[in-house]
């Protein structure tokens, strides 16, 4: 039987690499602010096998426990701001691009309903 934390689909290395590095920083982060593993694992409410999957970078690791260990860091809530629609400048250059170019007031009504 295969092991359900192997990945079955393939993510693009770049994104593999982002996790791994994420991953890292977050192991670096704990040891600058002297906490165990086990401190964050409890702060944050999750299991040390799920710690060593997110410092690892494995794919398929819940973004709620990136979360709450981001949290029991001190880190706050720092995916409130990653896709804030208000500063989202491609987002808000394609909704530009898309306007049209001339509006028409409504047309004559006849009255009928």
């Amino acid at each position: 039987m295969p092991d359900s934390s192997t990945n079955t689909t393939t993510i693009p290395l770049r994104v593999a690499k982002s996790l791994e590095k994420f991953g890292t920083d977050i192991e670096i982060a704990r040891k600058k602010r002297r906490l165990t593993v086990a401190a964050v694992c409890e702060r944050a409410n999750i299991s040390k096998t799920l710690y060593t999957r997110l410092i690892r970078g494995t794919p398929g690791t819940s973004i709620g426990a990136y979360a709450m260990v981001l949290f029991a860091l001190g880190e706050g809530t720092p995916f409130d701001e990653l896709l804030d629609v208000s500063k989202d400048n491609t987002g808000l250059m394609l909704d530009e691009a898309r306007l049209p170019q001339r509006v028409r007031g409504p047309g004559k009504r006849t009255g009928a309903l």
